[in-house]
């Protein structure tokens, strides 16, 4: 396995940001798209991987509950980092004259009052905010911007026009990925992440998470997200504050089980420590 770190790239992404955070004395390799980084772990091409999953603005990153879903995959540790977006373009523009602005959906998600300022121009996706620069440095177009971290902005050449453009203060919650399923941490900081499928009946979901409630547990996350080969049929990935081999923990994850369809661990690993 190899002992390298992936992230989607390319360098100068909030994701490299919080894979160096994360481990400081490996390699980091930038791929292409979150789903390349998930693709390499799996494969055992890089020995972890580093996605964003949550934004305190913009909520969960749905691509990576997907791919962790998907992928023989666990999570193995966090990392919250603060992110400060600027607006920045190949050379000094008015605001009312930009056309189009690139970025990642979540950063895109986290500047809506920017962009309200900005009627006219069109939104495009990118894979990742660094990419985003990337490709308006190398376009050219000087009706183009981006939005996108200070660094990146300064790593492709870029001109800031607007700096701190989000809509307040802004965390990211990064996973570090691993084909692998870490259970030996500490406990009292333990974070365990599962995913499961409720019966389509109503009350599903409460009969479902009543056994943390009764055990006194704190589901810290609770996302849905919808089964494509299932129109209208949510699984739900969550994450409780405990470890799995605690008898609380245990015992409510055993009712998870017998009321469900479907349950899976995605992970443990230790929190985060959090800015307010």
């Amino acid at each position: 396995m190899s002992e390298s770190v992936a992230y989607p790239g390319p360098p100068g992404s909030h994701s490299s940001a919080a894979a160096a955070a994360l481990f400081p004395s490996e390699t980091l390799v930038p791929l292409v798209g979150f789903r390349a980084v998930a693709d390499a772990v799996t494969q055992l091409d890089a020995g972890h991987g580093v996605l964003p999953i949550e934004s305190s603005l913009a909520g969960p990153v749905a691509e990576t509950h997907d791919l962790l879903h998907d992928h023989a995959l666990s999570i193995v540790a966090e990392a919250v980092l603060p992110i400060r977006h600027c607006l920045a373009a190949p050379a000094a523009i008015p605001l009312d004259e930009i056309r189009l602005v690139l970025s990642h959906p979540s950063a895109l998600e986290q500047c809506r009052l920017l962009l309200d300022r900005m009627p006219l121009a069109s939104v495009l996706p990118a894979a990742t905010t660094a990419e985003a620069a990337q490709g308006v440095a190398e376009a050219g177009d000087p009706t183009a911007a981006a939005i996108v971290g200070v660094e990146a902005a300064r790593m492709y050449g870029l001109t800031v026009l607007a700096d701190d453009v989000g809509d307040g203060p802004a965390f990211t919650r990064f996973v570090s990925i691993a084909p692998y399923t870490l259970v030996g941490g500490r406990r009292d900081t333990a974070r365990t992440a599962f995913s499961f499928v409720t019966s389509h009946r109503p009350g599903a979901l409460h009969h479902a998470i009543e056994p943390f409630a009764h055990a006194g547990l704190d589901l810290v996350r609770l996302v849905a997200r919808p089964i494509p080969s299932a129109p209208w049929s949510y699984r739900f990935d969550a994450v409780v504050a405990g470890h799995p081999l605690d008898t609380t923990v245990r015992e409510a994850l055993a009712e998870l089980a017998e009321r469900t369809r479907a349950h899976r661990i995605l992970g443990v690993y230790e929190a985060a420590k959090e800015s307010q």
